[in-house]
């Protein structure tokens, strides 16, 4: 469980692992606001028709809000996307959001870390694979030696 820590409480929510599809958006974003979106509920405020984050922080999502507050606050978060422009901004939640997860999870490394464990895998990955293809050739040629070996025989026994 994560814990989020306001002045007047404490809200307790799930600890997830990451990716996850819920914290990507799905549909596209809603024009309209029923009830307060997960940014205003967590930073106890009025949401308003015009709210800049109800869009990218629907109500019904409000970890992946809390995870970005925690470790970017809201007023960054409004910062880097009112730099954005209006078609950039949905990925830039999903950006922030995940980067803010690996953060919380590896403190030190972040995404970079993940990035490193990833392709340190894949490097392994790759080593296995040429390792494997060339066991494969040898046992290649070794069959192809062993008929070679098996023709010129049958050719000299049939010949004499």
């Amino acid at each position: 469980m994560m814990e989020y820590t306001n002045k007047t409480r404490s809200l307790r929510v799930p600890s997830y692992s990451f990716p996850s599809s819920s914290l990507m958006p799905s549909a596209p974003l809603p024009t309209a606001v029923q009830g307060p979106c997960a940014a205003c509920k967590v930073l106890r405020r009025r949401c308003i028709d015009t709210c800049f984050l109800a869009p990218y922080f629907p109500a019904t999502e409000q970890l992946k809000f809390v995870i970005a507050h925690k470790v970017f606050g809201a007023s960054n978060i409004v910062k880097a996307l009112q730099e954005l422009p209006a078609s950039k901004r949905a990925d830039a939640v999903s950006s922030m959001v995940y980067e803010a997860n690996v953060r919380i999870h590896d403190p030190v490394y972040g995404c970079a870390g993940a990035i490193s464990k990833l392709q340190k895998q894949l490097n392994d990955l790759k080593a296995e694979l040429a390792l494997t293809q060339a066991e494969l050739l040898i046992m290649q040629c070794q069959h192809q030696q062993q008929d070679d070996i098996a023709s010129f025989f049958h050719i000299n026994l049939t010949s004499n």
